[in-house]
């Protein structure tokens, strides 16, 4: 333990040029005592490390004791600090390791190029959770990551939606709604290759013992996670963003097992790729030929069903009208009836006060 902080005060002080034994105690953790009696045991052991006394003084590292990373221009060290994905470490239990990895970094790096951790933090964040979902680390997935990092075997449980087509039920729970399906668990011993944190929902990409197929596994429906000591040969030629970019094309194209088709001002045409998948949007806008006298287009859509084009479209208001099928058409007349009965009485209380509207 005290070797450990020994090194991390070593790194502190490479990487600035004088700290005082309060900033020190604060970074290590510890009283301003034990970082006196620290700073004499480095200094014991042959550390240069000078204590200046006064109101400026601190402690610091003399005569060039320091490891440099010379080949890194500021661009390449900037954005090697852009690397990490806080929340992400944190929940996969990297925290403390990514935490000293950067000093380890910052340590090394020239004078002119430390500042680089700061520059780059404070002009890039990266929020990975969806709006208005609180996000949840699914509780298995330190155990997951660890089996990752060490290429070992797992076995595990998991709660399988059996009445929907593979990757339904993830669509309807990103939706937040509720799949009216019976759940089965089951086991599976798994070679897990890599892990995506996709719209704050984490998922392991893993191979089936024994030569399988390569499948998507969303961590939350883990039961259990049990991670012995064999180790699996990795595939070298697979590639995690390949593979994801893949199965991720594949999932939004198998889901989409409707049509529907609508009329789109040129307001709906430029808000449908909010409401409704964009790569399926933009096929469809490109299938269309130039718009109506009245400035509106026809369109066939590709949808998940009825059900969900009714919500996706509702977004859009009066500017889509539903012509198919039939059913869609009369969901959204009778909204618009409901609405239309809502606003008719004008006069009434209430009626004309002006909203409050704020920032997203």
């Amino acid at each position: 333990m005290r070797a450990a902080r020994l090194i991390k005060m070593v790194l502190l002080l490479q990487s600035r040029p004088t700290m005082t034994a309060a900033e020190l105690a604060r970074e290590l953790e510890v009283s301003e005592r034990t970082v006196t009696r620290d700073a004499q045991a480095l200094s014991e052991a042959g550390v240069p490390v000078y204590a200046e006394r006064g109101r400026a003084g601190g402690y610091r590292l003399i005569g060039g004791y320091r490891t440099r990373l010379t080949g890194l221009a500021r661009g390449e060290a900037e954005a090697l600090f852009l690397s990490g994905v806080p929340g992400a470490l944190r929940e996969m239990g990297l925290e403390d390791a990514a935490s000293a990895a950067r000093l380890k970094v910052s340590a090394a790096l020239l004078p002119s190029l430390r500042d680089a951790s700061r520059t780059a933090a404070q002009r890039f964040h990266l929020d990975a959770p969806n709006w208005f979902r609180e996000p949840r680390t699914p509780e298995l997935l330190p155990a997951v990551a660890d089996a990752v990092w060490d290429d070992r075997r797992i076995t595990v449980r998991y709660r399988r939606r059996g009445a929907q087509p593979q990757g339904r039920a993830d669509a309807e729970a990103s939706r937040g709604r509720s799949a009216d399906v019976a759940e089965e668990e089951v086991g599976r011993e798994l070679e897990p290759y890599g892990l995506v944190l996709k719209a704050g929902v984490w998922y392991l990409c893993a191979r089936v013992a024994g030569g399988g197929s390569f499948r998507v596994y969303r961590i939350d429906r883990f039961t259990a996670v049990d991670a012995g000591e064999e180790r699996f040969a990795r595939d070298e030629e697979f590639d995690l963003p390949a593979f994801w970019a893949e199965r991720a094309e594949q999932f939004a194209r198998s889901i989409l097992r409707a049509e529907v088709v609508v009329r789109l001002s040129a307001e709906g045409v430029r808000r449908l790729p909010h409401v409704m998948d964009p790569p399926a949007v933009r096929e469809a806008l490109d299938a269309v030929g130039a718009p109506a006298g009245d400035g509106w287009v026809t369109v066939t859509l590709p949808v998940e069903s009825e059900e969900v084009a009714h919500t996706q479209l509702t977004a859009l208001g009066p500017e889509v009208e539903a012509l198919a099928p039939e059913g869609l058409r009369q969901r959204l007349a009778q909204d618009a009836r409901r609405l239309a009965a809502l606003y008719r009485d004008e006069g009434r209380p209430g009626a004309s006060v002006p909203r409050q509207s704020g920032d997203a």
